[in-house]
């Protein structure tokens, strides 16, 4: 992307605008809202939200499905000056308790049953708790919208926090500037290659990062989101066929779940191109979108983490030959392997992925001692001056120059001595076509310091797991070195999964196995 990062930042609610006014922006089987009626209804929202007793710099939260007001607040949050904190609708009260106390929020928008879950706390105290009917209808009564932000806002202004889903502790804030935003949409848009007529089907959480993205970059490139709550994957098959969807996302989770259907070819038909995100796709999983999808659909692998957004992609021309890889750094970023001494590590070692550029996000909310653990300054090789952040994954590149996932750090499994990644016994455990998904982990053991044990879901459901024991254990006896054998194989009819849709690791290590 030949565009300077320092000039290509604009308000983030500038997105509302669009390149057409007559386009359509958003689409669900009830209403249709074209740019002209984005941009209006997002000036007045940020009209009523100002006449709400806040300040410039105020919080302002949203625990909704994908409404027409969950999709349009971070925009129109951002027009009136103020915070947006996106709450996942699948958190329970004493999360969303959290996060809201957490951010200090003033505001709390959601449905009358979810908002009766608080009334006994503290919030209700301390925050305005809103009805999404009462302020749907409250729109009616503004009679003159804002306009967008004037181009000289400073771009560095807080625009969001998005938490983590809090899968090792509780969440935390990741402070978002309306740049980090605005030129993650423009990047993403430019290498996905989106286009005024692309409809893209948005299934994940608006609080998810990689969910609010698919609305971002869709409008940063002028085409239409539609976006989707779903019981089933066959819902989301009936949705993408119904709307001639061109852009689905999606996790390794949510994948597998959709490979297991039989895809009408109306379905299939309009795709042009599947991304991936938030954990690896197998070579299996691989072959079996390109069965349902054919060669002219591009299959994006894609790495990110919330405290920089997205960091990396796998041009789709080389997904079939190197299906583990994570590719190459994305627009607007810089990425360093980055060895333990500080020095970038050599082809084939492996080292900190460290990301440098201007996606990098403002730190943690209200948390200085944890931004300063993972937010410093950029290696003295970089490209970038100011902050990087250093992720805790492992990672190595290639003599190719693509790089490839070894681990988290926390995640790392250390037996006998060794320095075992889960990933890569999870990947051979799926090959094996048995099983549709595996996690590893380390559980203790006083003659090995950490043994194996593998959570396996079977493909074949009604499987004995005396038989898939057996037979799995015989296949990674064949393909992995001893030190890697598993002493435990654990199958579940199905996995334990956090409010992101990925995979629930903390859940699986606090599972009781007799």
């Amino acid at each position: 992307m030949n565009i300077d990062p320092k000039n290509a930042a604009f308000p983030l609610d500038h997105l509302a605008i669009g390149k057409d006014p007559q386009a359509s922006a958003r689409v669900t089987r009830a209403n249709t809202l074209n740019y002209k009626m984005l941009n209006h209804r997002v000036g007045l929202l940020a009209a009523w939200l100002q006449g709400q007793g806040v300040v410039q710099g105020d919080r302002v939260a949203t625990w909704l499905p994908k409404t027409e007001l969950a999709c349009i607040m971070p925009l129109a949050a951002a027009r009136a000056g103020l915070v947006h904190v996106p709450v996942n609708p699948l958190l329970k009260p004493a999360q969303v308790v959290h996060i809201i106390a957490d951010s200090g929020a003033k505001l709390l928008i959601s449905n009358a049953g979810r908002l009766k879950t608080l009334a006994d706390s503290q919030i209700a105290q301390d925050c305005s708790l809103l009805e999404d009917k009462f302020v749907s209808e409250s729109l009616d009564s503004v009679v003159t919208p804002l306009e967008p932000s004037a181009a000289t806002t400073d771009t560095d202004d807080l625009a969001a926090i998005l938490y983590t889903s809090g899968s090792t502790g509780r969440p935390k804030g990741v402070m978002l500037s309306h740049a980090n935003l605005t030129l993650g949409a423009l990047s993403v848009a430019e290498y996905l290659k989106l286009s005024a007529g692309d409809r893209t089907i948005c299934v994940l959480p608006l609080s998810f990062d990689y969910g609010q993205n698919q609305l971002l970059s869709t409008w940063a490139a002028g085409g239409c989101a539609v976006p989707l709550d779903y019981l089933t994957p066959r819902d989301v098959m009936k949705a993408c066929a119904r709307e001639q969807i061109t852009t689905l996302a999606a996790v390794p989770p949510l994948w597998v779940q959709l490979v297991e259907n039989e895809w009408p070819e109306e379905a299939a038909s309009s795709m042009r191109r599947l991304t991936n995100s938030g954990g690896a796709l197998t070579p299996t999983l691989v072959k079996q979108l390109r069965a349902i999808f054919g060669s002219t659909t591009d299959i994006y692998a894609m790495y990110g983490l919330t405290e920089a957004f997205r960091s990396t992609y796998l041009e789709p021309a080389l997904i079939d030959d190197n299906p583990t890889s994570m590719g190459t750094a994305i627009p607007f970023a810089e990425i360093l392997v980055v060895d333990e001494n500080g020095a970038i590590a050599a082809p084939n070692q492996p080292g900190e992925l460290v990301h440098c550029g201007p996606l990098v996000a403002k730190g943690y909310w209200n948390d200085p001692e944890r931004t300063a653990e993972r937010f410093k300054d950029a290696p003295a090789v970089s490209q970038y001056d100011g902050t990087a952040v250093f992720s805790g994954d492992t990672v190595k590149r290639g003599e190719d120059g693509l790089l490839y996932f070894v681990g988290r750090d926390d995640s790392m499994i250390k037996s006998s001595g060794n320095r075992i990644s889960p990933t890569e016994i999870e990947e051979i455990a799926v090959e094996s076509g048995m099983i549709a998904e595996a996690v590893a982990l380390g559980v203790p053991d006083e003659r090995l310091g950490h043994a194996i044990r593998l959570f396996v879901r079977p493909i074949e459901a009604e499987e004995e797991n005396a038989a898939i024991k057996e037979q799995l254990g015989k296949y990674l006896k064949q393909n992995l070195p001893n030190f890697m054998h598993p002493r435990d194989i654990v199958p579940l009819s199905e996995f334990p999964k956090n409010p992101n849709g990925k995979l629930d690791r903390n859940a699986l290590t606090s599972m009781d196995i007799e």
